[in-house]
């Protein structure tokens, strides 16, 4: 389990990435630096498979924008602030989900505002993730008319859809959550889940069959067919192959 907040920062100009490291390391000692990129190549494989708690994101890159990488994704489970010498980006950003927005030259004052609107939305994300298991092999999901309190074990499969979550029961119905998959992964990775694609998280006593191919599919025992991603397919089959 991570202890430090977790940061990348992608600019195009290396001169701006030594000043956001110098103000976080001057101005928040407790975050980490995991990667820093130059261009939207560079991100998008290091965003394959890792999920900073905060991206600091430059819009023009070498290779492309920043909304060119974000639209490689279908959802990115970061705190992201834009980075740009153009004030005419602001909406954009907005829509790409912006927790802020920094001008360059970027003032500290509004370097430390935008970290902590960032730091105080992940408290509040964990805070009301937390809030949703009341009981050790049971989960609370929150419906229309309220909750439904679901024993881990009958839920066969949960699958992204933007800021959306679909679980699928062992009774067949469907239960659709307004929060992100990433906000149950790492609770249900505890209970045996694990999540073979972007949309897809698992559960794997509810596994049926595997069948071959570049990344290959599971078969469920709703009988779903799901696709696993190439990236994720080896580390699958090793936990298939080695389970706790």
């Amino acid at each position: 389990m991570k202890t430090k907040t977790q940061v990348c920062i992608i600019d195009d100009e290396k001169d701006g990435r030594d000043y956001i490291s110098l103000l976080l390391e001057n101005e928040f000692p407790d975050i980490q630096i995991s990667f820093q990129a130059s261009s939207v190549e560079e991100a998008y494989i290091h965003l394959t498979k890792n999920t900073p708690d905060i991206l600091f994101l430059d819009i023009q890159l070498k290779d492309g924008t920043a909304f060119d990488l974000l639209s490689k994704f279908r959802e990115i489970d970061s705190q992201i602030i834009f980075i740009t010498a153009f004030e005419n980006f602001a909406i954009q950003a907005i829509k790409n989900g912006a927790t802020d927005y920094l001008l360059k030259p970027i003032k500290k004052i509004d370097f430390i505002i935008a970290v902590r609107k960032a730091l105080d939305n992940i408290k509040k994300n964990k805070g009301s993730s937390s809030a949703q298991y009341s009981h050790k092999n049971k989960i609370s999901l929150p419906t229309l008319q309220g909750f439904r309190l679901t024993n881990i074990t009958d839920i066969i499969r949960c699958e992204a859809d933007s800021s959306y979550t679909t679980f699928y029961l062992t009774d067949k119905t469907k239960i659709i959550v307004s929060k992100t998959l990433h906000d149950f992964e790492e609770h249900l990775s505890e209970h045996n889940f694990f999540r073979i694609h972007h949309k897809h998280l698992i559960n794997l006593i509810h596994l049926k069959e595997y069948l071959k191919g570049k990344g290959g599919q599971v078969v469920m025992t709703d009988n779903s067919i799901l696709d696993v991603s190439v990236r994720k397919k080896n580390d699958f089959l090793y936990k298939i192959e080695h389970p706790d």
